[in-house]
């Protein structure tokens, strides 16, 4: 199951991209992320033989780091034309 951030979000690829290339502390976490989810990818297939307690520290982990980086494009998105943010116009 693919759960690089590109998966999680394909619309907010080019807010990934952008983030990655100018802020570093993302960039940190991105890398970070990337890393556990590729763990628990090899584990899944076989490839890497991790305990039950450890995959489920590592998918903590992983969720923790996903909404940390969910925030930051967040606020990375541009705001969508015609939409205002304060009326609910769109």
């Amino acid at each position: 199951m693919q759960h690089d951030l590109a998966h999680e979000f394909p619309e907010m690829k080019d807010a990934i991209h952008a983030l990655k290339t100018t802020d570093t502390h993302f960039k940190k976490l991105f890398e970070e992320y990337e890393d556990i989810a590729k763990e628990l990818e090899n584990a899944e297939e076989g490839a890497g033989g991790i305990s039950d307690a450890h995959a489920e520290e590592l998918k903590k982990k992983r969720l923790e780091l996903k909404d940390q980086l969910y925030g930051m494009l967040k606020k990375e998105e541009p705001k969508k034309e015609g939409s205002c943010g304060n009326c609910g116009c769109s």
